[in-house]
């Protein structure tokens, strides 16, 4: 039998064949990258939408972007006067399909977007929004919304209707004619997320002067996953600063503040009709359960916490409400009539615990399981229980990654009697004992949450701030199974823990607000709460930068495969060919016994590798301080 002796080129198809394969699998996973697209105001609707070349308008980028894409918006003012539609300026009607192919609408690094809706066209028998955001799985970042006008419509900044698990961070809502952000229907699960509104007033509306200008409001949804709202202020808004009205599907409301909600003008003049409360969380007809907590509200006309004739009790954790009209109103009335008050029982009452009264002024209190809280401790609040009790440079520049004011207003001094006189409800303490009111002696943050976000909801995810920045979005989301928030047992609900995927951080570059990512707090200018007029708020930046397009990269890095495994199949065929070259597919060989002895460690045999557990995150995602 004649042995046949295979040719040399034999030998190249098959390593060619293989690299092949290899480049054209490395071609398709950089194809199915998501894209990234960029609006500036000096560019055109025509142009490709690269940094070199971008878009012009927000409207184009949603209109091109799909699941997993991002857009980035440049600095400057987008002045909106023609609307998308008759009711809205601009519209979100795409969808993404998970937390972690979101469409992303991103201010671009430490930059200022800024709409203005002033001049925009109305509608003349229906509302008129800045944003409408129909689409799911959404994240809007580091944006400013302002000036948006009304007929005898209440026109809100952003209206959120039928979509849901949407992420609201870093916005700057103010000197519109209605809500900041109106969250209504849909699916639930989203998270309004270290977003400021302020300076909201329907001076127009057909339901009464200033009657429907909140800052932030949820309502008509009926079945779904839990929205949380985190790290938000809410002040100067001609009707409430935050309000629940309608909602049967449960809110969380935590470490957020809300100041003068019920003055317009910078804090100088009334509405005729606006309510004035700070937190309004009610009038749920089938008795839902909302929690509110760690939260802080001061100078409200009215409450500055407020039960709003529901059917059914909230759970009211860790709260301080300091020179409200009133600081506390549990009014309950009848599901069907809330002109008839009645005073809820069994599983339905309202559950109070460790929250602060200055001075203990409340009403409506009977039906309410209430205890160790100031008014139940016989505490009389004074001055000095608190650092300061006065308000400068609470409504300033927020943290560089975002979070509220790092200032001592409200806070508590060693030896303040409201120190380790709580009781655990499952929000984080330093010590024996959990103290009272909205911060906790000792910790380095709010006593739940934090600057990054935990889930959306029940069964939905959020973003972690660890991820910030174009080139992180690996690590830009957080997971919370059930609905938990920031890694605590939500009681009365299913509660959750957070498993936030670590992020590359961002840049430490500062706006003038809100930041930029970073684990470094800038200082913060003093800022009178009652001095300034207009907005004093400013958007994030430090976001690091990615270059102009991955695309480009595509055909270089093919072409570079594809010429390798050539110049190999050249060089091979023009070598004589050695039967030696037949070597490398013979049967391998038994290994040896120098090849088979055990190595030991130089450590010694007892080393073993250390488990590395994930550090375990206080509020704000950063670690606590005993004291």
């Amino acid at each position: 039998m004649t042995s046949q002796t295979p040719s040399a080129m034999q030998f190249v198809q098959r390593p060619f064949l293989v690299g092949s394969l290899a480049g054209l699998a490395l071609l398709t996973a950089l194809n199915a990258q998501a894209a990234d697209y960029y609006v500036a105001s000096s560019g055109s609707d025509s142009n490709a939408g690269t940094l070199a070349e971008p878009f012009a308008t927000l409207q184009k980028g949603a209109d091109v972007a799909v699941a997993g894409d991002t857009v980035y918006i440049r600095g400057g003012t987008y002045k909106i006067t023609t609307p998308k539609s008759a009711g809205a300026g601009v519209t979100f009607s795409k969808s993404g399909t998970s937390d972690e192919k979101r469409i992303r609408y991103w201010a671009y690094q430490d930059e200022i977007p800024i709409f203005d809706f002033a001049n925009m066209v109305l509608s003349t028998t229906g509302y008129t929004h800045g944003f409408v955001v129909t689409g799911s799985w959404l994240h809007f970042r580091g944006l400013e919304l302002e000036n948006v006008p009304m007929n005898s419509f209440s026109n809100n900044a952003i209206a959120a209707n039928g979509g849901g698990n949407c992420i609201f961070e870093r916005l700057n809502l103010h000197h519109n004619s209605g809500n900041g952000i109106f969250i209504g229907k849909g699916t639930g699960g989203d998270l309004i997320l270290n977003c400021d509104a302020h300076d909201n007033y329907d001076a127009t509306s057909n339901q009464g002067d200033g009657q429907n200008a909140d800052g932030f409001g949820v309502h008509y949804q009926t079945t779904g996953a839990t929205t949380i709202v985190r790290g938000c202020r809410a002040w100067w808004n001609s009707d409430d600063g935050y309000d629940l009205i309608n909602q049967e599907v449960p809110v969380i409301i935590e470490n957020s503040w809300a100041m003068g909600n019920g003055y317009i003008e910078s804090g100088t003049a009334r509405p005729a009709s606006g309510n004035g409360n700070g937190f309004k969380a009610g009038s749920s007809k089938t008795g839902v359960r909302h929690v509110i907590r760690s939260s802080l509200a001061w100078k409200n006309v009215a409450a500055g916490f407020y039960a709003n004739h529901s059917s059914g009790g909230n759970d009211w954790f860790n709260n301080t409400s300091y020179n409200n009209g009133t600081q506390y109103n549990m009014l309950a009335s009848d599901p069907n009539d809330s002109s008839v008050t009645i005073i809820l029982t069994g599983a339905l009452v309202h559950k109070m615990r460790n929250n602060v009264g200055f001075p203990n002024k409340n009403t409506n209190m009977s039906g309410v399981d209430t205890a160790f809280n100031t008014w139940d401790l016989m505490i009389v609040p004074a001055a000095a229980d608190f650092e300061s009790v006065m308000d400068t440079g609470a409504l300033g520049p927020r943290q560089p990654d975002g979070s509220l004011p790092n200032v001592d207003f409200m806070k508590l001094p060693k030896g303040s009697k409201l120190i380790d006189k709580g009781t655990d409800v499952g929000l984080t303490f330093v010590a024996a004992s959990p103290d009272l009111g909205a911060f906790e002696y000792g910790a380095t943050g709010p006593s739940a949450g934090g600057a990054g976000a935990g889930s959306a909801g029940i069964g939905g995810t959020g973003p972690t701030s660890a991820g910030a920045g174009p080139s992180a979005r690996a690590g830009e989301s957080g997971v919370t199974s059930a609905g938990g928030s920031a890694g605590d047992q939500e009681p009365n609900h299913a509660g959750g823990t957070q498993q936030a995927a670590a992020g590359a951080p961002g840049s430490s570059a500062s706006a003038p607000v809100l930041g930029g990512e970073s684990s470094n707090p800038a200082a913060n200018p003093s800022h009178d709460a009652g001095g300034s007029t207009g907005c004093s708020c400013g958007v994030p930046g430090g976001w690091p930068s990615l270059p102009e397009s991955r695309g480009a990269l595509v055909p270089l890095l093919g072409a570079l495969a594809l010429l390798r495994q050539r110049r190999r199949a050249r060089s091979t065929a023009e070598r004589p060919f050695s039967p030696n070259a037949m070597a490398m597919f013979r049967e391998p060989r038994e290994p040896s016994s120098e090849l088979l002895r055990p190595t030991r460690s130089r450590r010694g045999a007892a080393h073993r590798t250390k488990s590395i557990r994930p550090e375990r995150r206080g509020a704000f995602g950063l670690g606590t301080t005993a004291r």
